[in-house]
């Protein structure tokens, strides 16, 4: 499968699970049927910038997407982004995006790397991804802006 495929399902397991190691990592993506090695995952890991932080819940350190506000999308982040989002498409104060199954999550975290202006929050299911804003109008100007960062 094609890396930016690999690379979105690494990006969708991190956000949905507390994964220790690269072992760990490699065999969930085995199991997502992903032929793989720990080389290529570690290189993965190397290009998406993952760090490793200490989780609240286990006590346990897991892989995480860097979250910093002055950090730039990267193209890595936009060429996922474009494999993995269907639609754009807004809905009165939303803006709802369909993605492939199952990248909804990885998606949402996402989208908090784009700095759009005015968000209040955003939601994920399992192929749809919500974003909240105050007003219709901020959501009309933010589905335009992302369909036209990513060519939809």
């Amino acid at each position: 499968m094609a890396r930016s495929v690999r690379q979105s399902k690494i990006l969708e397991l991190i956000s949905t699970r507390e994964i220790e190691t690269q072992d760990e990592l490699v065999a969930l993506l085995r199991e997502a049927k992903f032929d793989i090695t720990q080389a290529t995952i570690s290189r993965d890991i190397k290009e998406l910038g993952l760090i490793k932080i200490l989780s609240a819940d286990s006590g346990k350190y897991k892989y995480a997407i860097v979250e910093n506000g002055e950090q730039a999308v990267s193209n890595k982040y936009i060429s996922i982004f474009k494999e993995a989002v269907i639609s754009i498409r807004p809905a009165q104060n939303l803006v709802v995006l369909k993605t492939i199954k199952s990248m909804a999550g990885a998606i949402c975290g996402l989208i908090d790397k784009l700095n759009l202006d005015g968000v209040l929050g955003a939601v994920a299911g399992d192929d749809t991804v919500m974003i909240i804003f105050p007003t219709s109008l901020n959501a009309e100007e933010s589905a335009k802006s992302i369909n036209k960062m990513i060519g939809i």
